[in-house]
């Protein structure tokens, strides 16, 4: 069974924050709140940690996972950017985007797209997974929660307990984190493309 913690959505007890970590820290997969919904995460060096989420999810291998960051220079550790990159990306972090770009060779092979050996990456602008990443000090590997047979994640952290209590380690309920997931834009061929409209603002990229 998952462990569940009720987290504060603004100002998240250390206590709680702590004990998660430490999961994760031990190989826990965790569903945990952002600024754009709900989403599956575990530390990037965990081995079976992909696998668990494509299971849940029923992905394929060529899904983009995220890699969610506390700050730009996690960011830039992980992903390849040119200057237009690197400007426009800043201004719009923290932010519910996510950004497609080459990964560096920091990224474990076995995360980035097959063919293209590119990776999702960004920085949310929330206080429960902020305060998890700082604790933590490294990125989480991430995947937005939606299940296979829905259109959209699931907003209920007490629901997510009842759904996927016998999948996951532990579940972050940090209150209602909405349906609408990142906008995401693919750079990596060098110029934004928006790949799919949601919870950021997509026109400074188009």
């Amino acid at each position: 069974m998952a462990r569940y913690f009720d987290v504060h959505p603004v100002d998240p007890q250390p206590r709680s924050v702590a004990q998660v970590v430490a999961m994760l820290r031990d190989d826990a997969l965790v569903a945990y709140p952002t600024d754009s919904s709900y989403a599956l995460g575990c530390r990037m060096d965990y081995h079976d940690g992909a696998d668990r989420i494509r299971s849940i999810r029923r992905l394929g291998d060529k899904h983009h996972f995220t890699l969610v960051c506390s700050d730009f220079a996690q960011l830039g550790q992980l992903v390849k950017l040119d200057n237009s990159a690197f400007r426009a990306i800043k201004a719009a972090t923290p932010g519910a985007y996510t950004f497609i770009l080459p990964a560096t060779a920091e990224v474990p092979r076995r995360l980035a797209h097959p063919k293209k050996k590119t990776v999702g990456v960004r920085i949310p602008d929330s206080a429960v997974t902020q305060a998890l990443l700082r604790e933590l000090g490294e990125p989480l590997l991430s995947s937005t929660l939606i299940l296979p047979d829905q259109f959209e994640p699931l907003t209920d952290g007490w629901t997510i307990k009842e759904e996927l209590d016998h999948v996951v380690d532990a579940v972050v309920d940090g209150g209602d984190a909405g349906t609408e997931p990142t906008t995401v834009v693919d750079w990596s061929d060098g110029y934004p493309q928006v790949v799919r409209e949601g919870a950021g603002d997509p026109a400074r990229f188009e």
